[in-house]
């Protein structure tokens, strides 16, 4: 049996949105593209053809990675969490770089939900390491690929 990853709920749905997209939009229009390019003929010199099914080929696994994740999934809301205030997996805290007063905000999330342009930190990433049992006003150090990085954290909330 392999291991459960944590997703929050939000992660989950999206993940569970994107294989419904695959499955009833993605999938049939792919097949109707093969149907399409095999229609023309001589499938040895179809491009069309053998872009689609290269297009199928990648629907299909995507579904299949998908799957897995969700059936490896250890689904955690957030909302639900008692912490008292403390850092924990889900969690969205407000940090304050001690060196440059540079304020950040992230959300502690799995890996396969994690995007750094949302604002959405890997459990994994060094910076979650460090965060993980932290509460309001304590300091954690970073070591980031770049040195040490101090943060204070500000604020832990717990929500979706």
């Amino acid at each position: 049996m392999a291991d459960k990853v944590p997703l929050t709920s939000r992660g989950a749905d999206a993940i569970r949105v994107e294989i419904h997209q695959l499955k009833t939009e993605a999938r049939p229009e792919v097949v109707a593209s093969i149907a399409e390019a095999r229609a023309h003929g001589d499938l040895k010199e179809n491009a069309e053809y053998h872009a689609a099914k290269e297009q199928q080929s990648f629907i299909e696994g995507r579904i299949k990675e998908l799957d897995g994740i969700i059936s490896n999934a250890q689904v955690i809301d957030v909302m639900s969490l008692n912490q008292n205030g403390r850092v924990v997996f889900g969690v969205t805290v407000d940090l304050v770089n001690v060196e440059t007063d540079d304020e950040v905000t992230y959300q502690l999330v799995g890996d396969y939900e994690a995007d750094i342009t949302l604002g959405r930190v890997s459990i994994s990433s060094p910076i979650s390491r460090a965060l993980i049992g932290k509460e309001v006003e304590d300091i954690a150090e970073v070591q980031a690929p770049g040195g040490k990085i101090e943060y204070e954290v500000l604020a832990v909330r717990y929500e979706a």
